[in-house]
């Protein structure tokens, strides 16, 4: 920080730093409101908004605050500090000047616009405006642009703040969106008028300060004043993204972002924002059982009186998976149960993963997000962070932009909004980059704070356990006291919770995939999913299947029983993402039809069983959990660099020899990766439109 400088706003005299603009300057220590339009606080500076304009004593004419920073300020003649005002008449007329040439050609649409409500036009209209409109030309009418199936345009709104554009190329990294023509004429419109392909596109809808851009699925289903309002965490990766849910009499209408400066900022992923529409498709709302190859409906008690039965044979002969997005307190239960009956074929690592049962630093994302902006040398490992975890890679992006912060990958080569050296493409290059001497490994090896970020998916089997084993001899250069560069990238919202609490075989007890190989060969006989749908459930053919989860995809598909349980948006629960980062997760509605809460089912269950587990509420079952495992106990704190002194990467994984086989990215259709988006007709368009179903289209 520069030093500090003296400054007189609205006739009281402030030290302030030197490279705060007086925006800043005037809002945090003069305690001043100043309207803007074209700034924001994670976008580069435009200045061309004019609506931020204040009064600079002696200056010819009014300055615009976000553009002018505190050392730009020159003394009085006779020494004084120079004086800003930010309420006199001389603001007050410029701004109201500002504000009618804003609405010259903007449309009266408030009635039927989806930004009312929620309008910085209407807001600052009302507050900063003049009473009346002196403009009686006709209005200019712009056309709207195709900007996909995500993102509404009706471009006569726009008042060309750019913001959409800034964030576009600046945080998403794709150049698709640009100011075109000057003066009068200027447009924004996206290129060549082709369908955006950021998976951070919507979040220009929160952007955009007037009703240019909105939220296409969304479009004249609500108002903002009618909706109830639910903050919670999202489930569609594991970065654990703080999100809004937004619902009226029962039904989910839209998901919006929560800033949290630590793990999404203020944006979220498409996926993120715009599922909510598979949350009322293809649902499980009533218990089933199959009879005769076809399943009919039952009561509770008889499906529960089915699954006891099935549960109290040979435990040697039952398998439990649990599934990527399910929440603490069910794995607990689920858990629980499958220990008292002594189950140990157990796992919640649905992608065969081979992480877990060590130190807790072997699996978690060591950096942390915010973290990954201090490195200066990265090393992609087996993972396509956009893909994977978008908000990740807005970070990795951010450091990267800052210029000091060189990236190398050794995986699958594919567009990351970055520059990137390609070391090679199988785990056998990792050997190579340790020996090379020049380029990125030279970089890397020099580098301050360097970091690791190994794909969850790339750890399997025994060639997960020799590269991760290779991994950790690289990785003991880049742990130290104050800084543990180690990062493993989940793709699961309950992978981490699963493996704090234990969710992995016991002793002699089989994993994922070797349980699916039991089932096939009848070693095991019946298999219990908790919404586990991203297995191969073909190998489940000769096993009897229970399913517990919320939406009829793969896995009930092959079910003997059926369970309905709740979705993320329907329970309360506790989440830990990548890194090691408790977050609670909040009920917005209520389950559909007769489903029931996932531990609560469970707690039922053993009851059939005669094995009551110990609890009959929520918060009791917390209490177990945070008895048992500390760890649930820091809410919404980081791993960090916690523990770094015990860890010792070069003790993970098996020495072995590096498969040449090539890492490939695990997310093959980001807009398809688990059940809720599937059932999603919204994220079904976006995925023919990346597809190229669309470009055909164009062409013809």
């Amino acid at each position: 920080m520069s030093e500090l400088r003296k400054i007189m706003i609205d006739g009281v005299e402030h030290d302030v730093p030197g490279e705060y603009t007086l925006m800043q300057a005037c809002e945090e220590f003069g305690g001043a409101e100043i309207p803007r339009f074209c700034y924001h606080e994670r976008l580069s500076v435009a200045g061309n908004c004019r609506m931020c304009l204040v009064e600079w004593v002696g200056a010819p004419k009014p300055q615009a605050s976000c553009a002018l920073t505190v050392n730009d300020l020159r003394p009085n003649r006779d020494g004084t500090p120079a004086h800003i005002r930010t309420n006199s008449e001389t603001v007050k007329k410029a701004r109201e000047g500002v504000m009618e040439f804003l609405l010259i050609n903007h449309p009266l649409d408030c009635p039927i616009c989806d930004q009312g409500g929620e309008c910085d036009l209407q807001d600052q209209a009302m507050a900063y405006g003049r009473d009346s409109s002196r403009f009686e030309e006709n209005k200019r009418a712009v056309d709207d642009k195709n900007m996909g199936p995500l993102v509404n345009t009706i471009m006569t709104r726009c008042i060309q703040c750019t913001r959409c554009v800034r964030f576009v190329t600046e945080v998403a990294g794709v150049q698709e969106i640009g100011l075109a023509s000057r003066g009068e004429d200027a447009e924004i419109t996206t290129y060549l008028e082709q369908s955006l392909t950021s998976e951070l596109s919507g979040n220009v809808i929160d952007l955009c300060p007037v009703g240019a851009l909105t939220s296409k699925p969304y479009a004249f289903n609500a108002r903002p004043w009618e909706l109830e309002k639910m903050e919670s965490v999202d489930v569609m990766d594991a970065v654990g993204s703080n999100i809004r849910i937004d619902s009226r009499r029962g039904a989910v209408l839209r998901i919006l972002p929560v800033v949290n400066d630590d793990v999404n900022e203020e944006w979220i992923s498409d996926k993120t924002r715009f599922v909510w529409d598979g949350l009322a498709r293809q649902r499980l709302d009533r218990p089933f059982i199959r009879e005769n190859g076809k399943l009919r409906p039952a009561s509770w008690d008889e499906a529960l009186a089915v699954v006891a039965t099935k549960m109290s044979g040979d435990v040697e002969k039952i398998g439990v998976i649990a599934g990527d997005m399910c929440d603490a307190e069910s794995l607990k239960a689920l858990k629980d149960l499958s220990n008292g009956l002594g189950i140990q074929n157990l796992d919640c690592r649905q992608d065969g993963s081979i992480l877990g049962g060590g130190a807790r630093q072997s699996y978690l994302f060591n950096t942390t997000i915010a973290g990954v902006e201090e490195a200066d040398a990265i090393l992609l490992i087996g993972t396509n962070p956009r893909h994977e975890a978008p908000l990740v890679n807005t970070r990795i992006r951010k450091a990267w932009l800052s210029g000091g912060t060189e990236i190398g990958v050794i995986g699958e080569a594919a567009d990351l909004t970055y520059e990137y050296e390609h070391i090679g493409s199988s785990a056998a290059d990792l050997d190579k980059f340790t020996k090379a001497r020049k380029g990125f490994a030279k970089t890397f090896k020099a580098a301050k704070n360097p970091v690791i970020i190994v794909g969850a998916n790339a750890l399997r089997g025994e060639a997960g356990k020799a590269l991760l084993n290779a991994i950790g001899q690289v990785a003991s250069k880049v742990v130290r006291a104050d800084w543990n560069g180690f990062n493993v990238l989940h793709t699961a919202a309950s992978r981490v919770a699963g493996l704090d609490m234990g969710f992995i075989p016991g002793e002699g007890g089989k994993s994922t995939d070797e349980i699916l190989d039991g089932a096939v060969s009848g070693d095991i006989e019946t298999v219990y999913l908790l919404a586990a749908d991203e297995i191969d459930t073909s190998k489940l053919k000769n096993a009897f299947v229970v399913y517990q989860g919320h939406h009829g995809d793969n896995g009930a598909h092959v079910a003997d029983v059926i369970l309905p349980g709740a979705a993320y948006t329907e329970k309360d629960g506790i989440y830990v993402n990548m890194e090691g980062r408790v977050q609670l997760g909040s009920r917005a509605v209520a389950p559909k039809g007769e489903a029931k809460e996932d531990w609560a089912i469970i707690r039922a269950l053993s009851g059939h069983m005669n094995r009551t587990l110990p609890y009959d509420n929520l918060n009791a079952l917390r209490e177990v959990l945070f008895a048992d495992h500390p760890s649930f106990m820091s809410l919404d704190k980081a791993a960090g660099i916690e523990g770094v002194d015990s860890f010792d990467p070069k003790a993970m994984g098996v020495a072995g020899d590096l498969s040449d086989a090539a890492l490939l990215n695990p997310v093959t259709d980001f807009y398809m990766t688990n059940p809720i988006a599937r059932a999603s007709t919204v994220m079904a368009e976006c995925s023919a439109v990346i597809s190229g179903d669309d470009v055909k289209e164009a062409a013809e």
